[in-house]
C-alpha cells in the first residue's frame, strides 16, 4: 500500500520515477495527478534555484519534461488559471 500522504508531500521520496506514479495500479487518475503536479512544481522550484546557484545539485535535466508528459497521458494539461506567470508555473 502507497503513503498517499508522504507521496503528495515529496513524490520523490516514494517514487523513482515520473513514469512509476502512472503507471501505479493503486492510485486513482486523481492522486496520480496530485502527486504529478507537487512533482511538477518541486522540478520547477530546482531548476529556479540551479539557476541561481543555490541549493542542492539539479535534478535530472529531462525530470521536469518527464512529469509533465506523465501528466498529459493522464489527459491533464497546464492549468493556465492557476499557473503564475513566473518560472515556477508560466506557461
Amino acid at each position: 500500500m502507497i503513503d498517499l500522504e508522504a507521496a503528495l508531500r515529496d513524490p520523490a521520496s516514494v517514487f523513482a520515477t515520473p513514469e512509476e506514479v502512472l503507471r501505479h495500479p493503486e492510485l486513482a487518475r486523481e492522486h496520480k495527478i496530485e502527486i504529478l503536479r507537487r512533482w511538477e512544481y518541486d522540478a520547477r522550484e530546482m531548476q529556479v534555484a540551479e539557476e541561481e546557484n543555490m541549493g542542492d545539485p539539479a535534478p535530472p535535466s529531462d525530470l521536469l519534461e518527464r512529469v509533465l508528459a506523465a501528466l498529459h497521458a493522464l489527459g491533464a494539461w497546464a492549468d493556465t488559471e492557476r499557473s503564475p506567470p513566473t518560472k515556477h508555473g508560466g506557461v
